[in-house]
């Protein structure tokens, strides 16, 4: 048994999937024996009223709010709202790194490890100085390349910003007892950068494969927004600058005569963007829908017959959308455009679950839909061989038990 303090900017009841991935993570440790403890943020990116009815915050003594979530307690430091200044979202970085240092300096519970996934790249830090004050080992988890990520977004523009970060990026690697990466191709990168390449390791996210799981096409949701008769190219996540809008846009004008419908769900910085982008250019066949409930979710992936996800270029060699787990789970094949060596893509070939097309070949991506439209009869059976592929080697528990195996061999 260890006495884990899980650090992540992102935590229930913030309604994203970063979110439930950490909420998730705590629990399954918890039921192996661990005490955990989570220090937060009040929900800041995307606050759900249900969620928030059943995890409600108090005030705490400290500055701080206080909840719990099956028994694991969990700290939020005060968070305003997100943001897509940078400037500003570092300002909102470094109050939240001010408040977590003062509280876990301050406070008497001891712990013997401490956990941080990214984003920010700065937690690493952070955790690090926490472990010290404890005496604790220290565990950074690089769900995203960083620097790499902002870098390649445009992000971050100054040369003396970029060698700074990567100071920083080395500086953390080499503090932490250990450096977790969800991927393959991630660990290579991080292991050339790291000292030590025995302290990095892969393990990957998991889904719930219980919760997301195979439902019938005709459903609720399908019947609310028209989406029985035609076919259904779908779309559920963040709005954000990670993702390509391109490609679905362009399928979606030069495919507009079929009885198709493009899907996308969710909320992000591209949001109205691209609401107005939808209008401008006359695209009835797509619909674009508001952040769901993660209750939905099931029922939401089920209405359609093929998901799809598009990276910004770059953006799949740095990021991983673990949202491709859900789909996969839901029994539902996927349409991806990503850089062709991305993990991204070695899931979707390596599961035989779906195409791939390369990223900016936006014709590729057409054919790519009208190919998956006229042999829709065999979908069903290229979604299930997803299905199988996730239970066998993402599930909650397999994932957990690896990190179990990390925890009580760095702290005895």
């Amino acid at each position: 048994m260890a006495r884990i303090l899980l650090h992540s900017l992102i935590f229930s009841p913030d309604g994203v999937s970063t979110a439930y991935l950490m909420a998730d993570l705590a629990q399954e440790l918890q039921q192996l024996g661990h005490v955990v403890t989570v220090l937060t943020t009040t929900p800041h990116y995307n606050a759900v009223e249900s969620e928030m009815t059943r995890q409600p915050l108090s005030k705490a003594a400290s500055g701080l709010y206080y909840s719990t979530l099956g028994g694991v307690p969990v700290w939020h430091v005060p968070m305003g709202g997100r943001t897509a200044s940078p400037g500003a979202r570092s300002l909102a970085y470094l109050g939240f790194h001010l408040k977590s240092l003062y509280w876990a300096y301050r406070k008497d519970q001891a712990f013997d490890i401490i956990i941080a996934p990214s984003p920010p790249l700065s937690i690493g830090l952070v955790a690090w100085l926490i472990s010290r004050r404890h005496r604790a080992a220290c565990v950074y988890i690089v769900q995203e390349l960083y620097p790499d990520f902002a870098i390649h977004r445009g992000l971050i523009r100054s040369s003396f910003a970029i060698q700074v970060l990567q100071k920083l990026e080395r500086l953390i690697y080499r503090k932490c007892d250990a450096v977790v990466t969800i991927a393959d191709r991630f660990t290579r990168i991080v292991a050339a950068r790291c000292a030590c390449r025995q302290k990095v390791r892969t393990i990957p996210n998991f889904v719930d494969a219980e919760f997301y799981r195979p439902l019938p096409r005709d459903n609720a949701f399908a019947r609310e927004h028209g989406l029985i008769s035609p076919f259904v190219i779908m779309y559920a996540g963040n709005i954000g600058v990670a993702q390509d809008w391109g490609p679905i846009l362009y399928a979606a004008d030069r495919l507009r005569e079929q009885p198709m419908k493009f899907v996308i769900i969710g909320d992000g910085t591209c949001r109205e963007w691209l609401v107005r982008t939808v209008a401008q250019r006359n695209l009835n066949n797509v619909l674009v829908l508001n952040y769901q409930p993660r209750d939905k979710m099931p029922e939401i992936n089920a209405a359609c017959d093929v998901a799809t996800i598009t990276m910004a270029p770059d953006a799949g060699r740095d990021g991983f959308p673990s949202k491709i787990y859900t789909t996969m789970a839901c029994g539902k094949p996927s349409i991806v455009s990503t850089e062709l060596e991305s993990e991204l893509a070695w899931i979707v070939r390596e599961s035989k679950c779906g195409t791939v097309v390369p990223v900016r070949n936006n014709d590729a991506y057409a054919a790519a839909v009208l190919e998956a439209f006229r042999g829709r009869g065999g979908l069903v059976s290229e979604g299930l061989r997803g299905r199988s592929f996730v239970e066998q080697r993402y599930s909650k528990k397999a994932v957990a038990l690896q990190y179990d195996f990390l925890i009580r061999s760095l702290v005895g």
